[in-house]
């Protein structure tokens, strides 16, 4: 069974650093995600998930049926946590790594530095840090990937407002307010 790349309405942006004039961007999936490419590859019953805590972390394991061999597949990784809910962050996280071990959303670890320019109604910088405005978010609108290699070959990311703010291998001007 082949797990597919991940399309644009399934990849989140979260800002990894935020400077006075711009921000960048990590791409990621959430475990929402990994749950329904499980189901549509092996069926709501073809694959299995426990949590195990070994040396005081927590592990996940994912199990899949591999009907080929008549045998179940596992895969394991490990959990950090995350800054709002511990245990629950663990067992996201070690579920969404464990997942990529199967070929979940690896083409991500192919992904572009991204940077965007920001415009300064976007950043408060009070306190000597900048930070995002709150409402300023960033989506996938386009991605494509290349069928040998699976890695990204094209990515279009937009504001909230559909403007574009970066293409794969070029700086998007920010539009002015004027």
């Amino acid at each position: 069974m082949e797990i597919r790349t991940l399309r644009a309405d399934e990849i989140e942006c979260r800002v990894q650093q935020v400077k006075n004039n711009g921000c960048s961007l990590l791409l990621y999936k959430d475990a929402r995600c990994d749950m329904r490419i499980l189901d549509e590859v092996f069926g709501i019953l073809g694959w299995e998930r426990e949590h195990q805590v070994i040396d005081g972390n927590l592990y996940c394991t994912i199990r899949v049926w591999d009907e080929q061999h008549n045998r179940w597949v596992s895969k394991q990784d490990v959990g950090t946590e995350s800054m709002t809910e511990k245990e629950k962050g663990q067992a996201s996280d070690s579920f969404k790594r464990a997942c990529f071990n199967l070929g979940i959303g690896r083409e991500l670890y192919s992904s572009p530095f991204i940077w965007i320019k920001l415009n300064p109604d976007e950043i408060n910088s009070s306190n000597g840090k900048a930070r995002l405005n709150f409402g300023v978010e960033f989506h996938v609108k386009e991605i494509e990937y290349s069928q040998s290699s699976r890695e990204i070959t094209r990515l279009v990311i937009v504001d909230k407002k559909g403007t574009v703010r970066f293409t794969m291998g070029k700086v998007v001007n920010i539009p002015n307010k004027d």
